[in-house]
């Protein structure tokens, strides 16, 4: 077994040995919308669930070179946001909204995408998506030693699921008809694969 101590390595090194682990991770597709009113949308993979009770999930937005991006400031701005699944049908479209563009100018317009308006919050949606959250921040986390991300914590207002994904009699998702991704290291994307069943413990 290797023993690598982070401290001794270049933020690269640790990045690619991090991504490259720390696998598979699901990809927030993310709409905000700036003071000017102009629609951001762009991927982020550190992403998670933080609380069912209430429901509360979690996107780390890492900064460029200090500065934050345009999804951080517009959160910032406007304490909304709205989370999308990324699926086998979406995933390209997607991915370019990944491009670095400068602010207010919309990755969206790179896409097929095609947009709708949220019910709680007044960040629009991308129509395409067969899951979305719309959040409201809670939280906005930084470490005083790091100037290197902003994590934010949100609030799920409304659930959006399409039809055939859902079991109205349990509440149960269809995973195999949601068709997610996920992201892996360098360019590489994965999709679900086989599925299998553990029980637990009692």
């Amino acid at each position: 077994m290797k023993s690598i101590d982070p401290a001794l390595q270049r933020e690269r090194e640790n990045y690619k040995l991090m991504t490259g682990a720390i696998i598979p991770r699901p990809v927030a597709f993310v709409t905000t919308k700036s003071k000017e009113g102009i629609v951001n949308a762009a991927p982020f993979s550190y992403f998670n669930i933080v609380s069912a009770n209430p429901p509360l999930i979690s996107v780390s937005v890492q900064r460029k070179s200090g500065e934050l991006k345009d999804t951080a400031r517009n959160i910032l701005a406007t304490n909304e946001f709205v989370v999308h699944l990324t699926n086998e049908q979406n995933v390209e479209d997607i991915n370019q909204t990944a491009a670095a563009l400068p602010y207010n100018e919309s990755e969206l317009e790179r896409t097929s995408f095609t947009l709708t308006a949220s019910e709680a919050i007044d960040v629009p949606a991308i129509n395409e998506a067969p899951f979305r959250m719309e959040c409201t921040l809670q939280k906005h986390v930084t470490l005083d030693d790091y100037n290197s991300f902003d994590l934010f914590i949100g609030k799920v207002e409304r659930f959006h699921i399409v039809e055939e994904s859902y079991s109205e009699d349990n509440g149960h998702v269809d995973e195999g008809a949601l068709q997610a991704v996920s992201r892996l290291a360098g360019n590489h994307y994965a999709k679900l694969g086989e599925i299998f069943t553990l029980e637990r413990p009692k």
